[in-house]
C-alpha cells in the first residue's frame, strides 16, 4: 500500500503513514522501472496521482522532471509542502483521482501506484480514474497503474505485515497492519494500540480494496484511449502471472 490512504487514521495522520514504509528499500527497488520508462517514453512531464506524502513525486522531481503530486487527503498535501517544498518543478494539488488535473493532455506520464486506485469506492469510480489518467496525458503519452494481485493472496486469515511502535504528538502508540483476502476483495486491517500510563486505548478499522483483474485494467485503458498495453508481475519487469505474481502493473500509452 503507498498512495492513497486506507483510512482517515491515515489521512489525518501522514507520520503514522509513513513510518509503515520502508521508504529507502522501497524507492530503491522501483528505481530502476521508473527511469527506464521515462527514459523510454522520452518523459518530461510527470503527474503522480493519489501521491500520498509525496516520496515518489519528490524522487522524480530530483531527477530533473516537472512533476505534479495529487492527493485527495489535505492532510497528505500539506505534509508534503512541509517536507519537500514546492516550485516551479515540484507542484502539490488536493485532488482525487477521479479528476487529478485541471490541464488535459499536459503531461507525459501519469502514475496511479501503491494500491491506491483498488482503494477506489467501486468499479466504476476505477474506471472513470483511468479515463481521467489517460485524458491528463498527452498523445502518446504514457500511464502506469499499480496495485496488489488480490488473486495470489490465500482466502483466509489476515496476515499481519506490520508492527510498529510510535511517538507522535506527544502519544507513544503500537500500530499493527494486516491484510487478508475473501472471495475477489481484498481488506487492509489495521490495530491502533494507544498506551496510555499502565492503561491501552484500542482503535480498530478495516479498508477495502476491489479486485481489479488484468482483463478488467487492461479493457478500461483501451476503452479510454490507452494503446500498446503491458502488463507486469512487479518492478523488476517480469511478465505478469495472476496466479504468483505479487504485483499487477498495467503500462500504456495514450492514442
Amino acid at each position: 500500500m503507498n498512495h492513497g490512504s486506507a483510512h482517515p487514521v491515515f489521512d489525518d495522520n501522514p507520520d503514522i503513514y509513513d513510518a509503515l514504509v520502508d521508504w529507502p528499500r522501497r524507492l530503491g527497488r522501483e528505481e530502476s522501472f521508473y527511469r527506464w520508462m521515462f527514459e523510454r517514453f522520452a518523459v518530461r512531464r510527470v503527474l503522480d496521482t493519489a501521491c500520498g506524502t509525496g516520496h515518489h513525486a519528490a524522487m522524480f522531481a530530483s531527477w530533473g522532471l516537472e512533476v505534479e503530486g495529487a492527493d485527495n487527503s489535505a492532510a497528505m498535501i500539506e505534509q508534503c509542502r512541509r517536507r519537500w517544498s514546492e516550485s516551479d518543478a515540484l507542484r502539490w494539488q488536493v485532488r482525487s483521482f477521479e479528476q487529478p488535473s485541471d490541464s488535459p493532455g499536459m503531461f507525459d506520464a501519469a502514475l496511479c501506484v501503491g494500491n491506491s486506485l483498488a482503494l477506489a469506492a467501486d468499479k466504476r469510480l476505477a474506471e472513470r480514474a483511468i479515463a481521467a489518467l489517460l485524458a491528463a496525458t498527452r498523445s502518446g503519452g504514457v500511464c502506469l497503474i499499480h496495485v496488489l494481485n488480490l488473486p495470489r493472496l490465500v482466502e483466509g486469515p489476515t496476515l499481519w505485515q506490520k508492527c510498529r511502535r510510535m511517538h507522535i504528538g506527544g502519544k507513544d502508540f503500537l500500530l499493527l497492519k494486516g491484510l487478508h483476502r475473501a472471495g475477489s476483495s481484498g481488506f487492509i486491517d489495521f490495530v491502533r494500540l494507544d498506551l496510555e500510563g499502565d492503561g491501552v486505548n484500542a482503535q480498530y478499522g478495516t479498508a477495502t480494496l476491489i479486485g481489479l483483474t488484468a482483463e478488467e485494467l487492461s479493457d478500461w485503458a483501451n476503452l479510454h484511449g490507452g494503446q500498446e498495453i503491458e502488463l507486469f508481475g512487479n518492478y523488476a519487469r517480469d511478465p505478469y502471472n495472476p496466479a504468483s505474481s505479487e504485483d499487477l502493473i498495467l503500462l500504456c500509452r495514450r492514442k
